[in-house]
């Protein structure tokens, strides 16, 4: 009897550490998938951030100084198109090429003396006494993209932003069209407030032009609200848009993508390009005059084709 109450203990201890550690197998697994959750969680909160920084990004670029001239005069259809001061560029992206080791680019000043490289393919350049077969091949460009890019800065109208959230909206609007029609404070007769309560910004638009230029040369304006005074930022009111969006793609007609070039790898670059360059600056070899010679012997390089 002893001995069979000795076994159902040692059962019953053997079920308990098997239920323990179930136990603390399926803790660690709670606590490995809620960490799982968090990351995950905290993967989805980036993602959604960058798609809004891209939704919502703007292109900045210091726009070099160029020599402006006077092509035409157009007639304006109406007065309306006095009150705005428009603009517009052309952006095209820049395409980049990963050159890998061994490989060079070369670019000529003329198309057809590319393309007749690559009709021969197989070029001999002579590198230290060593008559090195290179294969000349067309460069294979991923897409690239291009638009206009339109913008308009109102005469007549503001942005102002950082409005203190102290009255009802329908008061704050009186307030606002109250305060920019002060002329002491460089306001005018106002047409229309338009008031965004939740982001506490609006858009003023003023009856006259010139009220505009008063306004922004302050950067703050004064707002009043039960005596006491707030200053609310000003800022030009911009219209953009986009127009003209298209994806491109193709092969560079100038440039020429030169591999066979592995064993090289301990020679310097530019002591290479040069001699490239040489070899197919000569008309004998099938070649003419070169604009730019890339190698990449000892790591990949970006190039960029516009």
């Amino acid at each position: 009897m002893a001995a069979g109450k000795d076994n159902e203990k040692q059962v019953l201890k053997d079920w308990q550490d098997e239920e323990f550690m179930k136990d603390e197998q399926n803790q660690k697994l709670i606590t490995e998938i809620a960490k799982e959750n968090i990351r995950l969680s905290q993967e989805i909160e980036n993602l959604e951030a960058e798609l809004q920084e891209t939704i919502s990004s703007q292109i900045k670029e210091d726009i070099p100084e160029t020599k402006m001239k006077f092509t035409s005069l157009e007639s304006p259809e109406n007065d309306s198109q006095f009150l705005n001061v428009s603009c517009s560029f052309q952006v095209m992206s820049p395409v980049p090429y990963e050159l890998q080791k061994g490989e060079a680019l070369i670019t000529f000043e003329k198309e057809e003396v590319a393309q007749n490289v690559i009709r021969i393919q197989n070029h001999h350049v002579q590198i230290n006494d060593v008559d090195l077969e290179v294969v000349a091949k067309p460069v294979p460009l991923k897409s690239g993209v291009s638009f206009q890019f339109h913008a308009e800065v109102s005469k007549i109208k503001i942005n102002v932003t950082e409005i203190p959230d102290e009255l009802p909206e329908s008061q704050m609007r009186d307030k606002l069209e109250l305060s920019f029609c002060k002329s002491r404070n460089g306001g005018g007769e106002v047409e229309c407030v338009e008031y965004d309560k939740q982001a506490r910004s609006a858009v003023i638009t003023f009856v006259e032009t010139g009220v505009v230029d008063n306004i922004l040369k302050m950067k703050d304006y004064p707002l009043y609200i039960n005596q006491n005074c707030h200053r609310v930022v000003v800022s030009p009111y911009i219209e953009t848009h986009v127009k003209k969006f298209q994806i491109f793609s193709g092969i560079s007609k100038r440039t020429v993508l030169l591999t066979g070039m592995e064993g090289l790898q301990m020679m310097d670059e530019e002591f290479i390009e040069d001699l490239v360059n040489i070899h197919f600056q000569r008309e004998k070899n099938g070649g003419g005059e070169v604009d730019v010679v890339k190698c990449s012997l000892g790591q990949p390089h970006i190039a960029y084709f516009q």
